[in-house]
């Protein structure tokens, strides 16, 4: 397969160059375009209770929530001034006009003093939009309108400000694609720079830029395609980014790396070729599987913003891989000796490394005390996964954005500075039973912990709305506690309607459980599949997801303690909630679950290069580690900078991913390959390479391997007594 691979790619070379200007066209063009194609994605599905109940709210009494507050304040006048009162008053008026407005009220409308800060220099008007309940639906128009908003009331001596949550959304999303742009800045110089160091010349380090580029305008071509089909969440731009063009440099620089020992080795540029295509090509495929097909896991989880996100990996991941497989290989063709031209460092390459090196002798050293290095090593790992017991699981709201962000000043002012503006509410809609349902309903929510009062606010004789006041953070335990409890109250002739609180978070929290046993178990047993039809054995995948576990493990303990503890929230600026959402937690840990797999294949792929060639367990280990070495290293230290880059952002769980993906990465390209992978082989010996019959010859017919004539079977070391 690889060989017709390779002979494709030289035949069809000036096409595919043509292809890739036409990417690079309609990418730049037509594919970024899919970002007026994003959504919110959505935290639940549109069949939730938190969805249909707020559905079946609007329907009964409009908008009725405060999805944007506007904000007037003034050193000088206070809210008693006619000055203060005519231009509030004025501005209401202008608000209430707008076709998108269903409602705007304000102090001087209801006398209500919770409108009116303590000092009394400031007031707020509630504004409630219509076309629809839906994040994207409100966030849509607060952009149309926010113009509008801030200059009404615009006057001297009055300062105007908006919030509420169509504008935190709003900033959410124009926040992440202003980090978007900051990280690319941040990250492409590094890269190319560290290229350059790895590969001493300019044409060298431009074609995994080259491929990085494919990737990401690729990547946003294909999403923009799944886009105009099902809802795709904003956030899938930046992991488009991180993925896209780190696993494609990744790629391109183990393609690169192959193909220059080809050529040293004395091939010509079409032997060279087809030699990179059938090794290097391989182990690109077998990691580009795992994660593209990994990604198929999020979509068990009925959360809609996975969904998106998944797509988008999808994509960018599967565009990398075929660029590696397909484009890089026809142009290493057509550039051959000339890959090196433009040399700025000056080394001797080496047709094949001797038994001899640092990665070598750290793997010899390691071998030699393989209990002692693995003791150890594990107790580390669990030091660092010990905070991950402390989880605790909440949302997302406007802390997490920049402490200078407009629609998070405005939230925390309300909150601090006017009475009542701490207090959290939810709503719940008594519709039929008539009086007496109404009174035992409200009787049965007063008497719930933690309830502080129940308000009727609206009534049409059929239904009535009302606000329940309670006294816990909506994103702890006991928040969704209490509305888990209001949901299950049963008043004879009527039904409850329950939105807003933590209402959402049950329900998002409720779909993560009931996916989360089949996504485990469908990336699990993706991964073993693959892992085994690449390396034709039992043991090496089974301990590849042992190896996972334990990085994930330290990765989560290092991503509570910073960002649900706070530490280093100074140093990364951000602002510690105490809480993680579960969604974004659950994106990252897949995401790493089968990146993590990325180095282990990199590293294999090499090691049963060597066994297959004769070589026992220990030498195959230590010339494996000796030949992918640097280039590991340079792949994470790359891939570390891109998703590092995103740390620089304003969106704290965007850092949280960034962070997070760093950390793992660092820990496999260290601890885990360095110390763990020489370590546990060199503990299983030839058990590293056991597979049964049957699946011997399942792997002899279908088997992911090098060559189109590899041996049928797993081959036997030349020196059974070595391990």
């Amino acid at each position: 397969m690889y060989s017709l691979i390779g002979r494709a790619a030289i035949k069809a070379r000036w096409f595919i160059v043509a292809s890739v200007v036409a990417v690079f066209a309609i990418g730049s063009t037509w594919g970024l375009g899919v970002f007026d194609q994003f959504t919110d994605g959505g935290f639940v599905s549109e069949e939730a209770d938190s969805v249909t109940d707020a559905q079946a709210i609007e329907e009964e009494f409009g908008s009725t929530g405060a999805d944007v507050v506007v904000l007037y304040e003034s050193d000088e006048l206070t809210v008693d001034d006619p000055d203060f009162q005519a231009a509030v008053t004025g501005a209401v008026e202008e608000i209430a006009g707008l076709a998108e407005v269903d409602t705007a009220v304000s102090y001087y409308d209801i006398g209500d003093e919770r409108f009116v800060s303590n000092d009394r220099h400031s007031t707020f008007v509630s504004v409630s939009l219509g076309g629809g309940t839906s994040d994207e639906a409100l966030a849509d128009a607060y952009e149309s309108i926010r113009g509008d908003l801030r200059e009404a009331g615009d006057t001297d001596g009055l300062d105007v400000s908006l919030g509420g949550e169509a504008a935190v959304f709003h900033d959410i999303n124009t926040q992440v694609q202003e980090d978007l742009v900051l990280a690319e800045m941040i990250s492409m110089p590094i890269l190319l720079v560290i290229t350059i160091i790895v590969f001493g010349a300019l044409v060298a380090a431009s074609l995994p830029l080259l491929v990085g580029g494919m990737a990401i305008l690729g990547g946003f071509t294909v999403t923009r395609v799944i886009a105009e089909f099902t809802d795709v969440s904003v956030f899938a731009a930046n992991v488009i980014t991180i993925i896209g063009l780190g696993m494609s440099i990744d790629y391109a620089l183990f393609v690169l790396r192959r193909f220059r020992e080809e050529i040293a080795a004395g091939r010509d540029k079409r032997a060279a070729v087809l030699g990179t295509v059938a090794t290097a090509g391989r182990t690109v495929m077998v990691s580009g599987l795992i994660i593209v097909l990994s990604m198929v896991g999020l979509l068990l989880v009925d959360v809609p913003f996975l969904h998106g996100i998944a797509y988008g990996v999808m994509s960018a991941v599967g565009v990398a891989m075929l660029s590696a497989l397909v484009v890089l290989p026809a142009f290493l063709y057509l550039l051959g000796h000339r890959v090196d031209k433009g040399r700025l460092i000056r080394r001797r390459e080496k047709a094949a490394e001797e038994d001899t090196g640092f990665w070598h002798g750290l793997a010899a050293g390691v071998m030699r005390r393989p209990v002692l290095i693995l003791l150890p090593v594990l107790a580390f790992m669990a030091l660092l996964a010990s905070p991950a017991l402390d989880t605790e699981f909440g949302g997302v709201d406007e802390r997490d954005m920049p402490a200078d962000a407009e629609s998070r000043v405005v939230t925390e002012t309300i909150a601090a500075d006017f009475p009542g503006g701490d207090v959290e509410t939810f709503d719940v809609m008594v519709s039929g039973g008539g009086e007496a349902a109404l009174a035992e309903a409200m009787q049965a929510l007063e008497g719930l912990d933690h309830v502080e009062g129940v308000v009727p606010v609206n009534g049409n004789g059929d239904a009535t709305l009302l606000q329940v006041r309670y006294g816990l953070d909506p994103f702890s335990a006991e928040s969704r506690e209490l509305i888990e409890q209001v949901r299950d109250i049963d008043v004879a002739g009527a039904e409850l309607a329950v939105t807003g609180g933590a209402s959402d978070l049950v329900d998002m929290f409720d779909a993560i459980v009931d996916g989360l046993p089949a996504m485990v178990g469908y990336i699990v047993a993706v991964t073993v599949i693959v892992l085994f039809l690449a390396f034709g054995s039992v043991v090496l995948p089974i301990k590849a997801v042992l190896m996972n576990f334990v990085s994930l493990a330290a990765a989560i303990g290092v991503v509570v303690w910073i960002f649900q503890e706070g530490h280093l929230s100074g140093m990364l600026d951000f602002t510690a909630s105490g809480f993680l959402n579960p969604s974004n937690l659950l994106l990252m840990v897949v995401l790493l679950f089968a990146l993590s797999t990325d180095y282990e294949v990199f590293l294999l792929s090499r090691v049963r290069e060597e066994w297959d060639n004769g070589a026992d367990n220990r030498t195959a280990v230590m010339r494996g580690m000796q030949k992918t070495g640097s280039i590991i290293t340079a792949a994470a230290v790359i891939l570390i900078v891109v998703v590092g880059a995103f740390a620089t952002g304003g969106i704290t769980f965007m850092k949280m991913i960034g962070v997070g993906m760093a950390v793992a990465i660092l820990l496999d390209a260290t601890v885990v390959r360095m110390l763990l992978v020489p370590a546990t082989m060199r503990l299983l010996g030839r058990a590293n390479w056991w597979v049964p019959g049957p699946l011997a010859r399942l792997y002899s017919k279908y088997g992911l391997k090098e060559t189109d004539d590899a041996a049928a079977v797993p081959a036997q070391p030349k020196v059974p007594a070595k391990v």
